[in-house]
């Protein structure tokens, strides 16, 4: 049996940490990973600097171009380059949540609340939201926390007119994508998730005590349209990468949900967490996130050893990856089927619909 346990930033799920209790076992090869978990003070220290540097040399270099009147479309090019760093940036915040980028409990905490700054997200809030996604990813009676909301065809079918229409709004990617992850990023997180306790609202307010700070001062030296015209494009840019990231870690067709009592860490570890493949230049920006599926096996893993690890252990390399142009499949499907163990596109519920329907005719 599992013994129920508080969450914290070295969280395991094969360690007692998931809710519930749920029958799991480790495969003999688990305990080998534990030497991947061990950060590097050299290898963390020279990612904060290839990482924090260039994203602030890019944000001199669009204050120039802006305020010497260069064409826009100028700021607009770096802001691309700004905006995967700042994906990057997000990468090490996602470290320091679990504890892993620095082997200092304090470290990990500077950095966090330093990122989250850039990242426009409070450290304490997300870190305890996403360490219980972890612990609930794949079980379809613990959705709700730190995920994409997905419905089953059951519950889509049953729900009423208003929810299916807000439900696909959501889910469109153009929306989900778009304005769905500016208004995360610039709205929602500025507010306390629900269940926050003291030290996580205060995070929150920190977080945006700082972000206010920030624009006054930009706002004194460079003016407020400049700023705006620098950090809007750049957080739609890392934001929109960074949410399209998080989806199709978990969303893809053959993806592991089930319910509660038979909910397996590491089925979702290996079935329900994708090996997203990405070619070198798109994996440094993202800091080998794409390797997701040995994240939820060990959470501990620092990002620079994801691909190490990966190398080191056929268990890894026997997950099917997903590539750019299979991901965008993902896109389509928005709702999970129990029956068939899969995620389904509406169009594609509508033509079994239409189908039984015939049949029973």
């Amino acid at each position: 049996m599992i013994r129920k346990k508080t969450l914290d930033n070295k969280q395991d799920v094969f360690a007692g940490t998931n809710f519930g209790e749920v029958k799991t076992s480790k495969p003999a090869w688990y305990q080998t990973t534990a030497k991947y978990g061990r950060p590097n003070r050299r290898k963390s220290i020279w990612q904060v600097l290839n990482t924090l540097v260039p994203y602030g040399f890019l944000w001199a270099l669009m204050i120039v171009t802006v305020k010497l009147e260069y064409p826009y479309w100028i700021t607009l090019a770096l802001a691309l380059m700004a905006g995967g760093m700042l994906v990057r940036v997000f990468i090490l915040f996602h470290d320091c949540c679990h504890g892993s980028f620095f082997a200092s409990r304090r470290a990990n905490t500077i950095l966090g609340y330093v990122a989250g700054i850039l990242t426009f997200t409070a450290f304490e809030d997300w870190r305890r939201v996403h360490n219980r996604h972890h612990v609930t990813a794949g079980d379809l009676d613990r959705r709700g926390v730190g995920d994409i909301w997905t419905m089953t065809t059951e519950e889509y079918l049953a729900a009423p007119l208003r929810t299916r229409f807000a439900y696909r709004f959501y889910r469109n990617p153009v929306i989900l994508l778009g304005p769905g992850s500016l208004l995360l990023f610039l709205f929602l997180q500025r507010f306390p998730n629900k269940g926050a306790g003291t030290k996580e609202r205060r995070s929150v307010h920190y977080t945006n005590l700082a972000i206010l700070l920030i624009v006054g001062i930009a706002t004194w030296t460079i003016g407020l349209p400049a700023y705006v015209s620098i950090q809007l494009p750049i957080i739609v840019i890392a934001g929109s990468v960074g949410l399209w990231l998080f989806y199709i870690q978990h969303q893809f067709e053959n993806t592991y949900w089930v319910r509660h009592e038979s909910w397996d860490p590491m089925r979702v570890a290996l079935e329900g967490s994708s090996y997203f493949k990405l070619p070198k230049i798109l994996q440094w920006f993202t800091g080998n996130i794409g390797l997701h599926h040995i994240h939820h096996v060990r959470p501990s893993i620092p990002n620079y050893n994801l691909q190490e690890c990966q190398n080191q252990f056929p268990e890894f390399q026997a997950v099917k990856a997903i590539t750019l142009r299979t991901s965008l499949r993902s896109l389509q499907l928005g709702l999970f089927d129990p029956e068939n163990h899969k995620l389904v596109s509406f169009r594609s519920l509508a033509a079994a619909r239409v189908g039984k329907r015939i049949a029973c005719e």
